[in-house]
């Protein structure tokens, strides 16, 4: 697996890196038909999240459910660039996550950081986001680069923007409009591609107004400090 020093070092400065041509193709066609059957038969916790046009479709969990999604976890080069980038000496596989952005979907990723969702503190704790079709840099997930040494934030529901209740954390700034403030990072990607960032980075997505769909694969992994 190729994973440079300076791809560490980038991940470390920015809280994002993303590595070229790591992910061999046999794997992304692998995930493409699972995708498709994935779709067909959603689970507990899937979701539609577009409220306008197009199809904005999420999932959890398809490693439990489906063979393909379990073979990538236990069997690819994932696990071996999750531990490389943060540099711990054991990964731990912690969950995976459909994200299908349909070609005309309105619908943005909200500005947000994943890690105060979960029950989990450490900070060798990253996602490696893998397209399974090309992406446009204008319809790639964006990244506040160095926010990953923010403090946490108020995690919301995506559905209608309030905030967990109880957390005691304050909401996070309003990024879109003040987007000039802030060094803000996207990729033009290949399959084979993909992305490694920091659970604490601010990110978001904007719409899909491509041709083209926008299918990847989310699996999120934790390293040695990790509880």
């Amino acid at each position: 697996m190729k994973c440079a020093g300076t791809d560490r070092a980038t991940y470390e400065a920015d809280g994002v890196v993303c590595l070229r041509g790591v992910m061999p193709l046999a794997w992304i066609d692998l995930l493409r038909e699972a995708v498709e059957v994935a779709m067909a038969h959603p689970g507990p916790h899937a979701e539609e999240y577009a409220k306008g046009a197009g199809r904005f479709f999420g999932d959890l969990d398809l490693w439990q459910r489906h063979a393909p999604f379990r073979r990538f976890v236990m069997e690819s080069p994932a696990a071996e660039i999750a531990g490389r980038i943060m540099g711990a000496s054991k990964v731990h596989f912690f969950y995976d996550q459909l994200l299908v952005k349909e070609p005309g979907t309105a619908e943005r990723t909200p500005w947000h950081q994943d890690q105060p969702y979960w029950a989990v503190a450490g900070r060798q704790v990253c996602s490696i986001w893998l397209p399974l079709d090309p992406v446009a840099k204008e319809t790639c997930v964006a990244y506040v680069a160095g926010s990953h040494a923010w403090p946490a934030f108020s995690p919301y529901h995506f559905a209608d923007g309030r905030p967990y209740a109880d957390t005691g954390l304050p909401p996070l700034p309003d990024i879109e409009a003040e987007r000039d403030k802030h060094r803000i990072v996207s990729f033009a990607m290949e399959p084979g591609d993909c992305l490694v960032f920091q659970a604490m980075i601010v990110h978001g997505a904007p719409a899909n107004r491509s041709a083209n769909r926008r299918r990847a694969l989310a699996t999120r992994w934790t390293g040695d400090d990790a509880r």
